[in-house]
């Protein structure tokens, strides 16, 4: 898991070779114009999904990983806390899991909570147990899915 903003994302597009590609996504696009929903970037490499809405409780949510893909959590609006834990640390997978859309959910308790405000992001690797959009706020972000291959 990192933690930073916008202006110092260029310290981490060597971690994968589609990272650049989002980074620069995020910085180049009018993200508050887009809608709800998937946005094509690269194909199945490289996409974002717009998230927008009233956070969640805790209580109301489930810690979830990925193996195919890298999240970068980027808010534009409210702050998400987000919930992290070591996916060696996590229990086995709840029946909500759905390999094939790449995300396995897990009722274990985060271990550690992040406060991501607007112009800063999380990135969050397959070994990153994570739960976002945990706030009281409306929340308005990007999330940056990127092939781990």
């Amino acid at each position: 898991m990192i933690i930073d903003v916008l202006t110092n994302a260029d310290f981490y597009a060597g971690l994968n070779p589609h990272l650049k590609t989002a980074f620069d996504f995020l910085r180049q696009t009018d993200l508050n114009i887009l809608e709800e929903g998937r946005h094509e970037v690269d194909g199945d490499k490289v996409y974002a999904v717009v998230a927008m809405g009233l956070g969640r409780k805790p209580e109301d949510a489930l810690l979830e990983t990925h193996d195919n893909y890298i999240d970068i959590q980027y808010v534009l609006e409210g702050t998400d806390n987000i919930g992290w834990k070591a996916r060696k640390d996590l229990g086995q997978p709840t029946e909500a899991s759905d390999p094939r859309n790449d995300v396995q959910f897990y009722a274990d308790q985060p271990s550690a909570w992040t406060a991501i405000g607007p112009g800063q992001f999380g990135i969050y690797f397959p070994e990153d147990g994570h739960m976002p959009m945990i706030s009281d706020d409306q929340l308005h972000k990007v999330i940056m899915k990127v092939a781990v291959k």
